[in-house]
C-alpha cells in the first residue's frame, strides 16, 4: 500500500519546511524598522541642498520623502558626498540611495539600479574673465571634477586625449569644485544642465557663466541598493513607474527645476526598460 509511504515522505517535506527559517529582505526590514535611510547628495543643487534653515531640499530629497510615505514609513535624510554614496549603502549607513547616481556597467558590478528616475544632460561651467565659449575651448585649460562621477569620467577621458597641456584634477564634492573655479584654481568644470543653471540663479558665485554644452551621452541615474537585494529593487522600479504615471515626477521637476523646461524623457529609443 502506497499511502504510507506518500504520508511519510510528505511529513518529511513538512518538517523540513517548518525547520528552514523564512529570510526576511531589505524592504521588509525597512517597512518593520519604521524608517527609511536615504543616502542623498546636498550639495547638489537642485537634486539635494539646504535650505536657509539648514533643512534638506531638492528633488532627491522630495523623491525620497515620496518613497518613504508609499513604503508607510518615516524618511531619514543620511548626508552622503558623490564618493560615498556606494560605500553608505554597502556599510548599512543607509537603505537606498536616492542620489543622482549614473548607471554605469562598472558601478553595476558592486550596485543595484533601480530603472531611471531622472536623467542630465552635460554643460560646460567656467569664469567669463577664461576666454572658453565652447567644449573644443577646453583643451589645454585648467580642469576640474567630482572624483568619481559620470562627467568627471568623460572630461578626464577627453583631456588625455587632447594632450595640450594644462592640468585635469579632481575634488571630494561639488562645493569644492565651485570653489576652485571661483579662486582660479581651474578654469572649467563640466556639470549637469540642471546645477549648473541652479548656481548661477543662486547668485553665490560671481561671474560663472554656461558656455555650452559638452557632447556626452545623457546621463541616466536610477536609485540603488544592495544588488542583492531583489525584493526591494523591484519595488523600487514599481515606485519610479508611479512616479511618472501619476504625474509626480512632472510636478517635482517642475517645482525643482522649471524655467520652463520639460522634464527630460527617461526612455531609449528602441529599448524597453
Amino acid at each position: 500500500m502506497k499511502f504510507p509511504a506518500l504520508i511519510a515522505a510528505a511529513s518529511v517535506t513538512l518538517s523540513l519546511a517548518a525547520a528552514t527559517p523564512a529570510v526576511a529582505d531589505k524592504l521588509d526590514d525597512i517597512i518593520a524598522s519604521g524608517v527609511l535611510r536615504c543616502a542623498v547628495t546636498l550639495d547638489f543643487p537642485p537634486m539635494g541642498s539646504r535650505d536657509d534653515n539648514n533643512e534638506p531640499v531638492g528633488f532627491d530629497v522630495d523623491t525620497c520623502n515620496d518613497l518613504a510615505a508609499a513604503l508607510g514609513v518615516t524618511a531619514e535624510i543620511v548626508e552622503t558626498p558623490f564618493p560615498d554614496r556606494i560605500p553608505a549603502l554597502i556599510s548599512g549607513r543607509a537603505d537606498v540611495g536616492v542620489a543622482s547616481t549614473s548607471d554605469t556597467l562598472e558601478r553595476a558590478k558592486t550596485i543595484g539600479f533601480s530603472i531611471p528616475y531622472f536623467a542630465f544632460n552635460n554643460v560646460v561651467l567656467t569664469r567669463e574673465d577664461t576666454g572658453i565659449e565652447s567644449y573644443e575651448d577646453l583643451a589645454g585649460m585648467n580642469l576640474g571634477s567630482v572624483a568619481g562621477v559620470f562627467e568627471a569620467i568623460a572630461l578626464e577621458e577627453d583631456f588625455n586625449e587632447w594632450d595640450a597641456g594644462g592640468s585635469f584634477r579632481t575634488f571630494q564634492s561639488q562645493a569644492d569644485v565651485f570653489l576652485a573655479l571661483q579662486q582660479g584654481q581651474i578654469d572649467a568644470t563640466v556639470v549637469t544642465g540642471t546645477v549648473a543653471a541652479a548656481t548661477i540663479n543662486e547668485g553665490n558665485f560671481q561671474g560663472f557663466t554656461i558656455a555650452g554644452e559638452a557632447p556626452y551621452l545623457v546621463d541616466y541615474v536610477g536609485l540603488i541598493a544592495l544588488r542583492q537585494e531583489y525584493g526591494l529593487l523591484n519595488y523600487l522600479n514599481l515606485f519610479v513607474h508611479q512616479q511618472i504615471r501619476t504625474g509626480r515626477y512632472e510636478e517635482l521637476f517642475e517645482t525643482w527645476v522649471g524655467g520652463g523646461a520639460e522634464a527630460p524623457d527617461l526612455s531609449v529609443p528602441g529599448v524597453y526598460y
